[in-house]
């Protein structure tokens, strides 16, 4: 097991000593575990932003707020507006041509028997 697994289990068994001992009531030990949860949890978010935040450092990424403000300080340098955000848009899927069939040439054999059948029927 690993060494946070053990410090959540022995501090369940702190808790749960101290309500069989009577020091505390259940209601204030759950009160402590809800506590140390949430504070666990703000922690556990605060270290993944950061690897988040470094991890897209090292590629070389921007914020959105980094780059409309370096767009609008190079639109100010042209004398031209900023770049207006555009909606994203959905791309239609491209068109397929429709399969020409060449033709088949059909052998003598099955155009004579064809027009044989044509003259029996007149």
């Amino acid at each position: 097991m690993s060494k946070a697994s053990n410090d959540i289990f022995s501090t369940l068994r702190t808790y749960i000593s101290k309500v069989t001992e009577g020091e505390r009531t259940p209601a204030e030990v759950a009160a402590a575990v809800n506590s140390w949860a949430r504070e666990s949890a703000d922690a556990l978010k605060a270290k993944i932003h950061e690897e988040v935040e470094a991890s897209v450092a090292k590629m070389g990424f921007i914020k959105r707020e980094e780059f409309d403000r370096l767009a609008a300080q190079v639109a100010d340098l042209g004398g031209k507006k900023a770049p207006v955000k555009k909606a994203a848009s959905k791309k239609s899927p491209a068109k397929k041509s429709p399969i020409k069939k060449s033709p088949i040439k059909k052998s003598a054999k099955v155009t004579a028997k064809k027009s044989a059948k044509k003259t029996v029927k007149k």
